[in-house]
């Protein structure tokens, strides 16, 4: 009899451990999904305050006489730096793709770049605005380079 008490005992107080961890395992799975969803919040507002540098970084290089090569390098740096953030977001695929191609255009192709600004300017405002279009317009300005060329 005294054996089964004890028994009985153990059962009950392993169920209520068990109750316990299920418990602690199911509010640290929602602490991390709620902090996996604080990060791309953070991730996105990043990249748009980079989209926000690269738009002045275009109007600067577009609208002055000055020094041209040093408003191209700092164009290029944020359009690298919203290249990173796009990257770390989740479900951002041709997004990143289009964003990417336009960072990796400004690095190889600078010439035929510099000529295109203001068609550049407009799909970084499209994109800033969260329209499709400036991916879609982003797609068929990396197409119409001369890829040979520089």
């Amino acid at each position: 009899m005294n054996q089964e008490r004890i028994m009985k005992r153990r059962m009950i107080s392993a169920i209520i451990i068990s109750i316990i961890t299920l418990i602690a395992l199911l509010v640290f799975i929602g602490l991390y999904v709620d902090e996996t969803r604080r990060v791309q919040e953070t991730y996105r507002s990043q990249y748009k305050i980079n989209l926000a540098h690269v738009k002045e970084d275009l109007d600067s290089y577009l609208d002055s006489e000055g020094d041209k090569d040093m408003r191209y390098v700092r164009l290029v740096s944020d359009m690298s730096s919203v290249n990173s953030f796009a990257f770390l977001i989740n479900d951002f695929t041709e997004e990143q793709k289009a964003i990417n191609q336009i960072n990796t255009a400004l690095i190889k192709y600078p010439d035929q770049m510099r000529a295109r600004l203001d068609e550049l300017r407009d799909i970084i405002k499209d994109i800033s605005q969260d329209l499709d279009k400036g991916y879609d317009k982003a797609f068929k300005l990396i197409e119409s380079l001369n890829k040979k060329g520089t």
